[in-house]
């Protein structure tokens, strides 16, 4: 497995307020490519996905403006 790609997501948690960072990177396996999201939150109660993305999918993300970033997390 391969890492193509990584970038931290600057976001405001709407319950306390308090500022944070997500984590996105894309790999590339044999099979195509995956995308690890992770919420950034404690180890204890971090939130993390993985999802299989196609070809034009991992395009996508590669290519998403700044402020477009975390689509993937919907």
């Amino acid at each position: 497995m391969q890492m193509i790609a990584s970038r931290t997501i600057p976001f405001l948690d709407v319950q306390s307020l308090a500022p944070g960072n997500a984590l996105e990177a894309l790999f590339r396996d044999e099979k195509g490519f995956i995308l690890y999201l992770s919420d950034g939150g404690p180890s204890s109660i971090r939130q993390e996905r993985l999802i299989r993305l196609g070809v034009r999918e991992a395009l996508v993300w590669l290519h998403e403006a700044p402020q477009d970033g975390a689509s993937f997390w919907n």
